[in-house]
């Protein structure tokens, strides 16, 4: 099946008010009988929840959120790309409505919101290994390392 995308060109991107992401914990947690416990990590790709609101400025914007959900994710059950802001930057994320939206909540005089919590198919991370770098991912712009990821290799002569 072809890739469904948000769409950006007809829709707003989310507000910044209450908008934030909650990963889903990768790890066990097993309690011991001398009080101690024993932690280990279970799974190394897990989802991210996030909270996500939308302010339609029109009524028509409004009706296509709504039969976008409806017709192109099967009432929220597919999976879509959609542009979201992170620390890594602004860029395209795998994600799926974990619930219908609420809404719409009229703003005056004519605006909605819509709000969601969207599941995130992984942590939005920059590839590993780079954490095992922090003075690299501080000291440098994500250009850099995508830059120099790219590169081609120098064949000597």
């Amino acid at each position: 099946m072809a890739d469904i995308y948000y769409p950006h060109d007809y829709l707003p991107m989310p507000l910044q008010e209450g908008y934030g992401f909650q990963p889903v914990s990768p790890l066990k947690r097993t309690q011991l009988t001398t009080g101690r416990a024993r932690q280990r990590r279970a799974y190394i790709s897990t989802p991210t929840q996030a909270s996500i609101s939308w302010f339609m400025e029109s009524d028509a914007q409004g009706l296509a959120f709504e039969s976008w959900f409806r017709d192109a994710l099967s009432d929220g059950a597919a999976w879509f790309l959609m542009k979201l802001q992170t620390p890594a930057g602004i860029k395209f994320y795998k994600c799926r409505f974990m619930d219908i939206y609420q809404g719409p909540e009229l703003v005056a005089p004519i605006y909605w919101k819509y709000s969601a919590t969207l599941e995130l198919w992984e942590r939005p991370l920059i590839p590993a290994p780079w954490g095992n770098y922090p003075e690299w991912i501080v000291g440098s712009s994500l250009l850099d390392i995508a830059l120099n990821k790219e590169w081609p290799k120098h064949d000597a002569d």
